[in-house]
């Protein structure tokens, strides 16, 4: 939730909640990204779309970010957890590590793929990384930037492309 973007941003995230009817919402980790993150305008601009969506169960997954930044403002009603967070079949998780207690999904690298034509041009483009253990998921903030990844055999990748999700091979 960096200055200058929130707007989008939250503008962005209320279009998805809506399209979806989604109940519950989790971050998998560096929310407000560091303490200058906590600016008035940003602040303001979370707290006013949080009180319009009071019945919207959150859930932050602290990461590396978040332990320089803090917790979001308690009353925004956020459930802060340490990573490995249960939430059946899945372990919450912002490093891209397999732990005990269910398939790790993780943020934290902002994974993208590079596709290539025959013609040697190619395109990078944000990614859902599944491994046998891990699955790592793209960034949603405008903010952020992405490494490109080397998926093995067998992992399955679905690269984001304008307003669609469209699976790629190896």
């Amino acid at each position: 939730m960096p200055t200058g973007t929130t707007t989008e941003n939250v503008d962005r995230l209320e279009r998805c909640i809506a399209r979806h009817g989604a109940t519950r919402l989790v971050f998998l980790g560096d929310f407000l990204h560091s303490a200058e993150g906590r600016a008035e305008r940003t602040l303001a601009r979370f707290t006013e779309w949080r009180a319009a969506r009071k019945d919207l169960d959150i859930v932050l997954v602290r990461g590396n970010h978040d332990d320089r930044a803090g917790d979001p403002p308690a009353d925004w009603g956020m459930r802060c957890v340490d990573p490995g967070e249960g939430m059946a079949p899945f372990a919450l998780v912002h490093e891209p590590k397999p732990v005990r207690g269910g398939y790790a999904l993780a943020g934290h690298i902002h994974p993208a793929v590079r596709l290539s034509g025959g013609a040697g041009e190619s395109l990078r483009l944000p990614c859902f990384w599944f491994g046998p253990r891990v699955g790592v998921l793209p960034s949603f903030g405008a903010f952020t930037g992405s490494a490109v990844v080397r998926p093995k055999a067998g992992d399955r990748v679905f690269v984001v492309a304008d307003d669609e999700v469209l699976a790629v091979g190896a």
